[in-house]
């Protein structure tokens, strides 16, 4: 239930680099950057559903735990695959449909902080979210 609540987007580390590495064009990834990406992650045992609202889109999301599910990233690259918990994180493996490369997402809360880290492709970023 750790990470329950509403997060807002309030910075990025190197957040373009990891985009760019996603082969993101220069015109989406400096839009992406100013996405004012707003979570609400509502927990329910191992179901967890996910209201994502920015300024290019609205999406409602259901998981559960383990279980592989289809997902479209905000540019519109398809991925699969599933959402665990290790420890206190969350850690989500996705492999792309386009081209089989694997992109692994965490969250974690550190205090009043969300933090979304991605990994793909021997690039690393981060999204420290706000509690709002």
């Amino acid at each position: 239930m750790t990470f329950n609540g509403t997060w807002k987007v309030e910075r990025n580390d190197n957040y373009d680099k990891f985009m760019e590495q996603m082969g993101i064009n220069l015109v989406k990834r400096k839009l992406a950057a100013h996405d004012n990406l707003k979570m609400t992650i509502e927990q329910s045992g191992d179901t967890f559903h996910v209201k994502e609202h920015s300024n290019f889109r609205n999406l409602d999301i259901d998981f559960t735990l383990g279980v592989t599910f289809e997902y479209s990233l905000a540019d519109g690259t398809d991925v699969s695959g599933s959402w665990t918990i290790e420890g206190d994180m969350m850690k989500g493996v996705f492999v792309r449909k386009d081209n089989g490369k694997q992109l692994t997402t965490t969250r974690v809360v550190q205090g009043d902080e969300l933090i979304q880290s991605y990994s793909y492709d021997g690039v690393d970023a981060k999204r420290i979210f706000k509690r709002s």
